[in-house]
């Protein structure tokens, strides 16, 4: 898939996913504690470069074309 996020995109993604997994090591006693789990999402989008739903949208945030 061809990179279609930003320099700023991709470092806000992995700064919010790496908080998301913190919150589900260091929360221990929250019953919906499974939820930050979903931080696996933007940390890997972010690591990636790539969204899915930014190709589904169109949208490219990537300074290159």
């Amino acid at each position: 898939m061809p990179r279609n996020m930003g320099s700023l995109d991709r470092v806000i993604r992995v700064v919010v996913g790496l908080a998301l997994l913190a919150g589900f090591f260091l929360n221990t006693t929250a019953e919906w504690r499974w939820l930050y789990l979903l931080g696996i999402v933007p940390l890997m989008t972010g690591l990636a470069g790539t969204c899915p739903m930014y190709s589904i949208l169109g949208v490219n945030t990537c300074a290159r074309r």
